[in-house]
């Protein structure tokens, strides 16, 4: 029996859709690697899971390599792309999120099950645009989010590197601003203490770092 196999190349192949349904099964309990092959394979190459078993096992190994080299690619933020013969353009000023779109981003984004309506808050179709600049249509809730469970993966990977290197910019300045507040705020026998002990700063910056490392740990 001949079988073609689609394989995809890029990430922009895969949908967010395709990727919620392996991410739900994925979870490291009670499934075996082999399962985990085949429906992988089954989920990005379309194929069905009793074709699958008729496949070699070493071709199957290298299918799952070429999908795991994607994932190893860096991905950045993408403002504008198109789905459906439509523009959907990211929010262009994150300053002036309402603060419904706030509320159901922050309810939706961290969960890869409702990834789709964080989607659905993020972008939005394009109403106007002019060389870097646009528009996008204003935020009406999510009741057309099930679209966006057709969107391009590269794209969401985008965002989720665009949102960790924001917040994670954002830890690294409190972390800044909080070691030089606790140093300047000591008094000077708390100072020569500290200075006596050898630990000076670097005590609370030690201690800031634990603080900023936990803080990753909980976002991760």
């Amino acid at each position: 029996m001949k079988l073609d196999i689609y394989i995809p190349e890029e990430l922009s192949d895969i949908t967010l859709g395709q990727y919620q349904k392996f991410a739900k099964i994925n979870t490291g309990e009670n499934e075996s690697t082999s399962f985990l092959l085949h429906k992988m394979v089954e989920i990005f190459c379309n194929i069905d899971l009793k074709d699958i078993a008729k496949i070699k096992y070493t071709y199957v190994n290298n299918i799952v390599s070429e999908i795991n080299k994607m994932f190893d690619v860096k991905t950045s933020l993408i403002p504008i792309f198109k789905m459906g013969g439509i523009d959907y353009g990211f929010i262009p000023k994150l300053d002036d999120i309402t603060l419904g779109e706030y509320i159901d981003l922050d309810n939706t984004l961290g969960d890869w099950e409702t990834m789709h309506k964080a989607m659905s808050v993020l972008y939005r179709p394009v109403k106007f645009q002019k060389g870097h600049r646009y528009q996008i249509e204003d935020y009406t809730g999510m009741e057309n989010d099930e679209r966006m469970k057709n969107i391009p993966l590269d794209v969401v990977m985008g965002s989720l590197v665009f949102f960790w290197s924001l917040r994670n910019e954002l830890l690294k300045n409190t972390l800044k601003y909080l070691s030089k507040e606790m140093t300047e705020n000591l008094t000077t026998q708390q100072r020569a203490t500290l200075v006596e002990n050898g630990d000076g700063i670097n005590l609370s910056t030690d201690w800031l770092k634990e603080i900023l490392l936990d803080l990753k740990t909980l976002q991760n």
